[in-house]
């Protein structure tokens, strides 16, 4: 394996890993409910859970099963 023949100060190290950031999570708004939830995630709403519009899981349906 190759080794580093001089060590890398900490000012060159860190220089190079300024670029690395968080970006900010983008916020989507459901056309159905209006409702504004993380981009490809489920949420919930009035008790159902809703993913791209349609509605997954209805609380209503749970509570009679």
């Amino acid at each position: 394996m190759a080794h580093p023949k001089r060590k890398i100060s900490k000012t060159r190290r860190d220089k190079r890993r300024t670029h690395y950031k968080a970006a900010p999570s983008q916020i989507a708004v459901d056309k159905t409910t209006g409702e504004a939830h993380l981009y490809h995630r489920a949420h919930w709403h009035e008790g159902k859970l809703y993913y791209k519009g349609k509605v997954l899981i209805d609380s209503a349906e749970e509570a009679t099963a």
